[in-house]
């Protein structure tokens, strides 16, 4: 084990103070403290970045370099407040291929008033920068969330000189996986999880990622959907199922988006050779149904992953982003990369064969699919889980999957939902924003009524700490998607398998609308073989 190391002192300032700049004189195991310093209330900038962060607490930044392999790079911040800590810590996690600390998380953390930590997962300064190094990918599947955790954990209870008295994790899509690899590999970390828009069948995800940007890539002929004709198509599934699947008559999105029928033959054909930006090619309906259908093994016709959910094209990270070589490639293909290196050749990819290769190297670290959460269960732990229904770049339809499977092996929806709860946030896209609802408290933000009617994380703890579970929440639909902007409309989410449906009166209101059970394993869900 490394002892620590101070790298970075701040100032001649005496410790006494400044108490954080104490903890660079402790030792924690693996963990080479690079700052330790005591940061005023107001503003803060964070490392690279030119856009200071207003309105916080004063607080004790931690910053520490951990090291449990030798090939191991992992960074983390701890960030504690002075005063009016609540006595519980919070990790929290980040997005994509990671590569760097989330400071958002850290500041919402700190504002609700938890000694909070983040890490970079090992990956800076960014995931295909990682190639060739295997164990850095064991960091990035699990193994930096956990070491994250005992370190943070260990920094703070020097700083506080006492124990917290509970301990919670929230993350969404990258932080959905660390959340649910938590939940199964290290039960002891966290009594409390709230886990969003999991990615956590995360080969499988990005083999749809592949597949979508190979089928409008490499068709033969222009199969590349412009973002004008991505909005019609959109607007087409819209206006053929919104309002029939228990949504308002006038919703602009899909409530139970596996309710939809949508046929892509319906939508206006361009006649050969003209195109007036109206209507689909040849090759790119053939892509849109490619697209709809999901990534398959071309030997066996097993599929792979779920294709992303209707009504969710025009959506944040949908078809327009997925598509476009300059942005997809570069964010979304580092797996590939790690297992065929960086001369990977997407034209050449195997759906079969090389989909094995790459489950084979990487499955085994990355992929959070474990359904038996007995351990968490029998120590009291709690989890909610939550997807939005217009998510195109984790599709909602996989973490269905995944509750179904622990129902499975719990042995009904009440065992699972004694310690486990599900919720499908309909219109909202990857992790918030969207069309629809975007904001029930899942991303830490002060924006809604801090009470465990309105906001997810402290329905956690009312559940966790006092035996409360959430039947129901009240989630906000914001203009344009954001939070600083006006409310269009709130309505209620439940517990999986319910979804709200619209009864009569105004339907802006919550109590338009109720509770109704939606068909179960109504979903596309991948194979069994790749479900591992």
């Amino acid at each position: 084990m490394l002892a620590v190391t101070i790298l970075n002192a701040q100032n001649n300032a005496p410790s006494s103070d400044c108490p954080c700049r104490q903890l660079a004189q402790k030792t924690f195991p693996e963990a080479t403290i690079t700052l330790a310093d005591c940061v005023p209330a107001g503003s803060f900038t964070p490392p690279g970045s030119s856009q200071p962060i207003a309105d916080l607490p004063a607080f004790c930044r931690v910053a520490a370099t951990l090291k449990p392999t030798p090939e191991s790079m992992i960074r983390i911040e701890v960030w504690l407040p002075e005063t009016n800590w609540n006595g519980r810590f919070l990790g929290t996690g980040t997005g994509g291929g990671a590569g760097s600390v989330s400071y958002g998380a850290l500041v919402n953390g700190l504002k609700r008033g938890f000694a909070t930590t983040n890490t970079d997962m090992g990956t800076s300064p960014n995931a295909n920068e990682a190639v060739g190094h295997p164990e850095r990918w064991v960091d990035f599947g699990h193994r930096a969330t956990h070491e994250m955790t005992v370190t943070a954990k260990a920094i703070t209870q020097a700083y506080y000189q006492k124990p917290f008295h509970h301990a919670y994790f929230a993350g969404c899509s990258t932080g959905g996986q660390q959340a649910l690899m938590e939940a199964q590999r290290y039960p002891d970390d966290y009594n409390g999880i709230l886990a969003g828009a999991p990615a956590n069948n995360r080969t499988h995800l990005h083999t749809g990622f592949v597949w979508n940007y190979k089928v409008t890539n490499q068709i033969p002929g222009s199969a590349f959907l412009p973002k004008e004709k991505i909005a019609f198509i959109t607007n087409a599934v819209v206006k053929a199922c919104a309002g029939k699947d228990g949504g308002a008559p006038n919703d602009n999105f899909l409530t139970d988006a596996s309710a939809c029928k949508f046929d892509p033959e319906t939508l206006p054909k361009c006649p050969d050779g003209t195109d007036d930006g109206t209507c689909l090619t040849g090759p790119q309906l053939a892509a849109l149904k490619k697209i709809y259908a999901g990534p398959v093994n071309p030997r066996t016709g097993e599929r792979i992953y779920t294709p992303i959910p209707l009504g969710s094209e025009n959506s944040g990270a949908g078809i327009e982003y997925q598509q476009n070589p300059k942005q997809s490639p570069p964010a979304l293909f580092y797996q590939y990369k790690w297992a065929f290196g960086n001369d990977f050749d997407y034209t050449t990819f195997d759906f079969d064969r090389d989909q094995d290769k790459m489950d084979s190297l990487l499955a085994p670290i990355l992929n959070a699919n474990n359904p038996d959460l007995a351990p968490l269960k029998k120590k009291g732990g709690k989890i909610l889980m939550y997807s939005g229904t217009s998510d195109p770049l984790v599709p909602y339809q996989d973490a269905v999957s995944y509750y179904e499977r622990v129902i499975k092996a719990q042995g009904g929806l009440k065992p699972t939902g004694d310690f486990f709860r599900f919720y499908l946030i309909p219109g909202m896209a990857h992790c918030s924003g969207g069309p629809g609802l975007n904001d029930c408290g899942q991303n830490l933000a002060l924006t809604v009524p801090q009470d465990r009617n309105h906001d997810m994380l402290t329905a956690l703890i009312n559940w966790v700490e006092q035996g409360v579970a959430p039947d129901k929440l009240i989630a906000t639909a914001y203009t344009g998607g954001v939070s600083t902007n006006a409310v269009r409309f709130q309505r209620p989410v439940f517990p999986y398998p319910k979804l709200p449906k619209y009864t009569s009166g105004d339907p802006n209101a919550p109590d338009s609308y109720r509770g109704v059970d939606s068909p179960r394993n109504a979903v596309l869900t991948p194979a069994e073989r790749y479900l591992k």
